[in-house]
């Protein structure tokens, strides 16, 4: 690469990092829903048309804010499980403690992801690689914590077939060792997780759950003795 084609280069990342900076302060004050590249171009003192060379359409704009927003979750949940030592309760609940610190920093980046849908947006196939790093690295914690050939049992002791069809497809999917009926308690843990997040976020606890640490962290153990490790112990 050329001086001139490097200097280009960095100015395309700086120009793209100021233009997706000031397009998650309008996240902040006027939701996702409302993101203008008008707007942020304004902002910014570009002419719009010069904006569009960088992000063609507000769709394209959303996109490259949730790969960073489901990258940044994803970052701190692997960052946190490198982290914390080898006891499988221990790695799960740590993660779970990423995922809310993180969410609790970066409330309107969380909203983004797993807020109300924008209307008249659909995400692409782009999103999906960032989205399931939270959920990969909570896989990783349950296949870890058992050696080849021996499988946690899920406190579930039957599953709909529909449910187990679903989570088998998973299975071959992600290429995990583990069985479906784990992989399907996985996934209703995952889905509890960001429950009780988003339900702290947006404000449901308020007046209700006071002690939030304490809550949150007996939550996560809890959902972590649902797919098994406490079979493993801690």
């Amino acid at each position: 690469m050329s001086v001139i084609q490097g200097a280009r280069e960095r100015a395309r990342r700086e120009v793209t990092a100021a233009i997706k900076d000031e397009a998650r302060r309008q996240l902040a004050t006027e939701g996702a829903a409302k993101l203008s590249l008008r707007a942020v171009a304004r902002e910014l003192g570009m002419v719009s048309s010069a904006l569009y060379r960088y992000f063609p359409s507000r769709d394209d704009l959303l996109t490259a804010l949730i790969i960073d927003a489901y990258d940044a979750v994803g970052e701190a949940a692997e960052h946190a499980l490198a982290g914390a030592g080898a006891a499988p309760v221990a790695r799960w609940t740590a993660v779970c403690r990423a995922v809310r610190g993180w969410a609790l920093e970066h409330p309107h980046e969380y909203a983004l992801i797993y807020g109300s849908p924008v209307p008249g947006y659909a995400a692409p196939q782009a999103t999906t690689a960032s989205a399931a790093r939270v959920g990969l690295a909570l896989i990783g914690v349950v296949e870890d914590a058992y050696p080849a050939g021996v499988s946690p049992a899920p406190a579930a002791p039957s599953l709909p077939h529909e449910v187990l069809d679903d989570a088998e497809e998973l299975r071959k999917t992600l290429d995990v060792r583990l069985p479906a009926p784990v992989l399907a308690e996985i996934a209703a843990a995952w889905a509890e997780l960001f429950g009780l997040v988003s339900f702290e976020v947006f404000g449901q606890f308020n007046r209700v759950i006071e002690a939030r640490d304490a809550f949150f962290a007996r939550a996560a153990t809890r959902l972590a003795q649902n797919v098994g490790l406490a079979v493993g112990g801690e």
